[in-house]
């Protein structure tokens, strides 16, 4: 068996080229899968997790977010460790400067040693010691602080003066803060100082009381997934492409495998004619499949690895604002990927091959009856079928309530299933329903589309898989960022709002806001200037029924209820002192009135209340306040600096709300561009699975295409049925998967979407929905030029002399 084995390798190479090109091609999808992952995990954790790059633990609350470290106790630990530890945190003070008040300012630590320091030096140079400080880029540009002023933090003794020496940027959202000071200096405040985590290099020693140690990436990982509000997206894509790297794989292969056997019945046959044990076959053709399995497998690491890298290099040059990070070699999806192309090649080749040696010589030796769906099989699997969908059914149910991801996998998983049985009799009639419009060109297409069920439902599954998932990805994205942009609308209404606490701004000032580059729209907000008690300074208050021109919450924060008062309680809320319901007294020269207080974020310094209020205060309002829209795309920072320049001379202050946007367009961008890397491999997988049955077919079919050719069929036509056939089913596995995917991300929505964002409302993304199902459409068109022209090639004499 063994000179039988070496000529089937020769004999049979070019069949085993599909083969391997599917194995290939689902290992490199595993590998790609882990290189994304690696990336988009590595972009992700570059921000939540900069301050502890360079440490070997995180020492943290071990019941947070419930509890904190202990300050005394952390601080205690720091300064036992010396160099080899750094801590982060911050402390929230008063801080005037240059004579301004600046509202309650967090301020953190800096390090003076480079391996400890994570912020971003714009401008300037870090602090080097006591009565030096850096500020938040942000931070400078809404409060007006620039380079060499003094600011003073704290009130009473505790208050000091520092000296602002440069600029930074913080990439870590929940270490950010306004100011960063030397340690040493930090310590000043220790009594208001919290500390989130301490960074140790080298040995731990004894840990403060109620505290852990974790990886620098177990701590980063844990603050992403409650950022997230306990759901870990990350984690979940990473599962959802996994399972369908394995569940397309598995299709594509045995379906190759199933094909290629097929067509070697006679070969089988002969051979156990003249003696060839079931057993000696069976080993034969397993040696056959783990040649392919493992050179294939090689080959896919291979080309797994350098597509990965190649696609992170192309989202990072493509998309700037949206690093990937750095992806390391993921060496368990290496192992992983080659693990599953060989195995998955085994047990492919074993399935078919069961069922072509128990047929008996003779019996092989006739030709192949396909499986009627009335006969003991084909009931068989329908019923199955039908078992598989109700489980699944019951499951996703459950899931939702539950909201367990695991049961959301396992059910989506049941019910694909469950239709993937189904599909011998569901496909069929779907492909002749859709044959049918295209009138008679399409009839020939048709018939050999439907002619073998398993084989065209099994094909057509492989696409379907790709569709499901894009339709369900691109659903969910679209509805996680609807959902994220109604909450950060509703905490940041105004992208940038300029506000004037004392001179009214002018006409002129609100012309060269609005031909500022980046500015959408600008509208000039009325009010007056009035004392509010509890507060030394007076601030604007103003009204505006046209907030909705410019508003993200649809101007729903300025519409405010006659005898109310709303104040921004990040800008000044929490130095009044007030709480929701509260009674403040509002004064404008001899003029009061009794309000009830309201609170909410997003729109500077300026106290909004309802046209009626402000015309008891005023008879004369005058415009101190502009408001902006920012167009699409714009850099925060850039626009923030120009619009800067333009209200410094009169005294306005900017409020810079964009930040927000940014980060979640950073977030929101990088899992994007993962899913759609990953998404891109899944098609090319089930366009290679529809290229090799087509391909396969053509051999298969070569005596029949040869016949028509002789009857009377052209080259092109031949070339038109084939690609008409391929359309057939790429049409039918793209309409399949979009209504599977619409489903399941309906029951993503439910159980994880909800789970994070309550009020979220689903959005189902139909212009993207339709771009993919044209491009699965001319993609089967494209998967069939190849097997197309091969059929083509071959002229009606040679294609009826082949056995």
């Amino acid at each position: 068996m063994r000179t039988v084995f070496l000529a089937s390798l020769r004999t049979h190479i070019r069949r085993y080229i599909a083969a391997a090109i599917a194995v290939s091609v689902a290992v490199a999808f595993v590998v790609v899968v882990g290189v994304l992952t690696s990336g988009a995990r590595s972009g992700l954790m570059d921000g939540l997790g900069a301050p502890y790059r360079n440490a070997d633990h995180v020492v943290s609350a071990a019941g947070w977010p419930s509890s904190e470290l202990n300050p005394k106790a952390a601080i205690a630990y720091t300064e036992r460790h010396g160099e080899n530890a750094a801590a982060t945190g911050r402390a929230t003070l008063p801080a005037r400067a240059n004579g301004r008040r600046l509202s309650e300012t967090t301020v953190g630590p800096i390090s003076t040693s480079e391996e400890w320091r994570w912020q971003k030096l714009t401008s300037g140079r870090f602090p080097a010691g006591i009565g030096e400080a850096v500020a938040d880029v942000y931070f400078a540009l809404t409060k007006n602080v620039e380079l060499g002023d003094r600011v003073r933090i704290g009130e009473g003794a505790a208050a000091r003066d520092v000296r602002v020496v440069g600029l930074v940027e913080s990439p870590s959202p929940p270490a950010q803060a306004a100011m960063y000071v030397t340690w040493p200096q930090l310590l000043q405040w220790r009594d208001q100082l919290h500390l989130s985590a301490v960074a140790v290099r080298g040995e731990l020693g004894q840990l403060p009381e109620g505290a852990k140690a974790q990886s620098p990436e177990g701590f980063a990982a844990e603050r992403l997934t409650y950022v997230q509000n306990r759901v870990d997206s990350l984690s979940v894509m990473l599962l959802l492409f996994a399972g369908s790297a394995l569940f397309v794989s598995v299709l594509v292969i045995a379906n190759t495998f199933s094909i290629l056997f097929a067509q070697r019945v006679r070969d089988f046959a002969l051979l156990r004619c003249i003696g060839a044990t079931r057993r000696q076959m069976v080993r034969s053709v397993r040696r056959e499949a783990a040649v392919v399995g493992v050179l294939a497998s090689l080959a896919g690491t291979l080309v797994g690895i350098g597509l990965g890298y190649g696609l992170v290099a192309l989202i990072n040059a493509f998309t700037p604002a949206i690093p990937m990070g750095a992806a390391g070699l993921p060496t368990p999806w290496l192992l992983g990927g080659f693990a599953v192309g060989l195995v998955v090649t085994l047990v492919a080749s074993w399935l078919p091959t069961r069922r072509v040696v128990r047929v008996s010589p003779l019996a092989a030796l006739r030709p192949d009856a396909a499986v009627d769906v009335h006969t003991a099989t084909g009931l068989v699997r329908p019923a199955l079928a039908v078992i598989l969908l109700i489980i699944g059914l019951a499951l996703l149910g459950v899931a939702m309530v539950r909201n367990s991801t695991a049961l959301m996998v396992t059910g989506g998983g049941s019910v694909f299933t469950g239709v993937l049985l189904f599909g011998p009799v569901l496909v069929p009639r779907l492909v002749r329903i859709t044959g049918a419009l295209l009138g008679p060109a399409g009839r020939l297409a048709t018939e050999n589309a439907v002619r073998n069920p398993r084989r065209t439902a099994t094909t057509t599954a492989s696409l379907m898989v790709g569709v499901t998932l894009t339709t369900a990805v691109l659903t969910g994205m679209a509805t996680w960022r609807s959902s994220l942009n109604e909450q950060i609308g509703r905490d940041h209404p105004i992208d940038v709002a300029l506000t004037s606490p004392k001179e009214p701004v002018t006409t002129d000032l609100l012309d060269r806001v609005r031909r500022t580059p980046g500015v959408e729209q600008a509208i000039a907000v009325e009010g007056t200037v009035a004392g509010v008690a509890g507060l030394d300074e007076q601030i604007p208050v103003v009204t505006t029924p046209a907030a909705a021109q410019v508003a993200r919450d649809g101007g729903a924060f300025a519409r405010v209820e006659p005898g109310k008062i709303r104040i921004d309680s990040e800008a000044f809320g929490k130095n009044l002192g007030l709480r929701p319901g509260d009674q403040v007294m509002v004064r404008v020269g001899d003029r009061q009135a009794q309000l009830q207080v309201a609170v909410g974020t997003g729109w500077g310094p300026a106290a909004v209340v309802a046209p009626e209020t402000l015309a008891t205060l005023t008879d004369t309002p005058k415009p101190h306040a502009i408001w902006i829209r920012a167009s699409s795309g714009t850099d925060p920072a850039r626009l923030g600096s120009d619009l800067d320049e333009l209200a410094d001379p009169v005294g306005a202050m900017i409020e810079n709300g964009l930040r927000t946007w940014e980060t979640l367009d950073q977030q929101l961008g990088i899992y994007t561009w993962s899913a759609i890397g990953l998404l891109g491999i899944a098609v090319v997988i089930a366009l290679i699975g529809i290229a090799n049955t087509l391909g396969l077919s053509v051999l298969e079919r070569a005596r029949e295409h040869a016949m028509l050719r002789a009857l009377g069929l052209t080259r092109r036509q031949l070339r038109r049925m084939l690609a008409t056939e391929a359309v057939l089913l790429s049409v039918v596995a793209t309409l399949l998967g979009t209504a599977i995917g619409v489903g399941f991300a309906w029951v993503g929505y439910e159980t994880i979407v909800t789970q994070a964002l309550s009020d979220a409302a689903m959005q189902v993304p139909w212009p993207s929905l339709g771009v993919v199902a044209l491009i699965a459409a001319l993609s089967g068109l494209l998967a069939a030029v190849l097997p197309a022209r091969r059929a083509a090639r071959v002229t009606p004499a040679a294609g009826l002399s082949l056995d």
